[in-house]
């Protein structure tokens, strides 16, 4: 028994012994995403509902998956050179927050996951929305559909406005069909023609005065990257020249803004999670399809109504998802 021990012990000694497995496999790639945003921070609402998003789906930041962030500080300009940066990271993914339209110029590689998209077969960034064909997939915010029902929503609460004046950004392509379409809603309901309020940039909105709505009953704030960056800015403009005023997404209302109807943008954007998580996995982004937002918000601040001396009728307040008192 112990000449056989002998043996034995012997030939394991002639074979070779196996590397440890970390030895011999590289350690997985981390894929990296990179996040385009007008914002100065990535503690934001949309970016948190993101984050969210992706932990439901298993991934540890930092661990199984980095973001890389890009910061225009409000400076929309800077879009070029930030979806330029991206490119040369070679990162996996572009996730983008209002450089949509610069990500699809620095780059048809790289998929891009666009939770905020505004009119993408009219902008050329996809075929159709059921299937965009090209490096480009996403959400979009149907800004098109409810301009028209904010203007509505305005007046059913301020039925005494004849005059509405709307902040535009011309520079925005997709400025051009939101104006268009709340002017035909206008028409409809008998307000006429709507007085176009032109900002371009951050330096003309700092310069914008109450004066400049002067005439008007009520303001439409036109779907506009820049001015939803600078929200607290146009709110206080349009709070110091007491006009009820109607705004695009509820983060305007949660900031002090009259009233806010549209899609939640947040969901989106954790929503746009899973097609991150899709591409990474190896799906292509012109085969995902373009969807739809599935939650909106009605949001009416109640404390602002008080503060400017304005009554909101109760049929406006039961419609409303949130009434911030």
């Amino acid at each position: 028994m112990k000449r056989r021990s002998v043996i034995i012990g012997g030939l394991a000694a002639l074979l070779p012994v196996p590397e440890r497995a970390s030895a011999q496999q590289p350690p997985a790639k981390i894929p990296r995403v990179g996040v385009l945003t007008t914002a100065d921070s990535d503690r934001t609402r949309l970016m948190d509902a993101f984050r969210e998003g992706l932990r439901d789906l298993g991934y540890v930041e930092g661990h199984s998956i980095i973001l890389e962030f890009g910061f225009a500080r409000g400076d929309l300009s800077r879009g070029p050179q930030l979806a330029a940066e991206m490119v040369a990271l070679r990162v996996d993914v572009i996730v983008t927050e209002g450089f949509t339209l610069d990500a699809v110029a620095a780059t048809d590689r790289i998929p891009i996951v666009a939770p905020a998209l505004m009119n993408p077969v009219e902008s050329g960034f996809a075929a159709s929305l059921a299937r965009p064909g090209g490096n480009v997939t996403g959400f979009t915010l149907m800004h098109t559909e409810l301009n028209g029902k904010r203007l509505e929503l305005l007046r059913t609460a301020f039925p005494q406005i004849t005059a509405v004046c709307a902040l535009v950004n011309p520079a925005n392509p997709g400025s051009k069909l939101y104006f268009e379409q709340t002017e035909m809603a206008a028409r409809m309901m008998g307000l006429g023609n709507i007085r176009r309020v032109e900002i371009e940039s951050a330096t003309a909105l700092r310069e914008l005065r109450p004066a400049f709505f002067s005439g008007a009953g009520g303001v439409i704030i036109i779907p506009e990257g820049l001015f939803y960056h600078y929200r607290r800015d146009v709110v206080a403009l349009l709070n110091e020249a007491r006009l009820p005023a109607i705004y695009p997404e509820r983060d305007y209302a949660d900031d002090g803004g009259l009233m806010a109807y549209g899609a939640n943008v947040a969901d989106n954007f954790r929503r746009g999670a899973a097609y991150v998580d899709r591409i990474l996995k190896g799906a292509k982004p012109g085969d995902l399809p373009i969807q739809e937002p599935v939650k909106f918000d009605f949001v009416v601040n109640l404390k602002t109504a008080k503060d400017l001396g304005l009554t909101i009728p109760p049929l406006i307040l039961a419609r409303a998802d949130e009434v911030i008192e």
